[in-house]
């Protein structure tokens, strides 16, 4: 029996990686899931910042602009924003499938991101930005300099905990024929119908990122505690 399921593994094995080299096709989709991630978070953080300040400013027009934002992009799935941004906006840009994914993923990143840098604002103690306006510095400059800084602090380990649900959420990135990881899986069954292998390879692979993610946010986590 256990030789029999041996031999079943080693098939599939064989035939979802080795046989025609098919293991380049997860290891292609692992570096442009890994690079829309990463470009989408830093665009997040991009747009997540000045959106979170706005969102706390006096300044009617830009809090409203900050709150429709947020409200429109957490309320709509990211897939359908992936399919606007991608065939109604961007449609006729002619630009890499990966650098619109990456704006696409970005917008919605920042939304989430914006919430996160607002209750990271509101956590620091208002006594610093009294104290920094004492010494003569505007709402903008205390709030680049003094509150946000401390804020950040505070936040990193929910950054690093929405990266990881970026780089779940950016699974989605097919929808435009992007050659990712969940892509890769689905063109793999294609060429050997197997419905189950190639998936199972790509959850491992996911697992695994995540699962080092995770390690490092608890060590950040940890040091940070430390610091205080």
């Amino acid at each position: 029996m256990l030789e029999g399921i041996f031999k079943i593994l080693s098939d599939a094995i064989y035939f979802n990686l080795i046989r025609e080299d098919r293991y380049l096709l997860f290891v292609n989709g692992f570096k442009v899931s890994i690079q829309l991630t990463v470009f989408a978070a830093l665009i997040g953080i991009a747009i997540g910042l000045p959106m979170a300040v706005a969102k706390l400013t006096n300044n009617k027009i830009l809090n409203k602009i900050a709150t429709v934002y947020t409200d429109v992009i957490r309320g709509t799935p990211a897939v359908v924003q992936l399919i606007i941004i991608y065939y109604a906006i961007l449609g006729s840009s002619h630009l890499p499938k990966l650098l619109v994914a990456s704006i696409a993923f970005g917008i919605n990143s920042g939304a989430y991101v914006t919430e996160l840098v607002r209750a990271g604002i509101l956590a620091v103690d208002k006594g610093q930005m009294e104290a920094a306006r004492s010494l003569g510095l505007s709402y903008y400059q205390s709030m680049r300099y003094v509150i946000v800084p401390q804020a950040i602090k505070n936040i990193l380990p929910a950054l690093v905990s929405e990266f990881i649900v970026l780089l779940k959420e950016t699974a989605i990135a097919g929808y435009i024929a992007l050659d990712d990881l969940t892509r890769a899986g689905t063109i793999v069954r294609g060429r050997t119908f197997d419905a189950y292998t190639p998936f199972i390879l790509v959850a491992l692979i996911y697992l695994y990122i995540t699962t080092v993610l995770t390690a490092f946010m608890g060590k950040l986590e940890r040091r940070l505690r430390q610091s205080d």
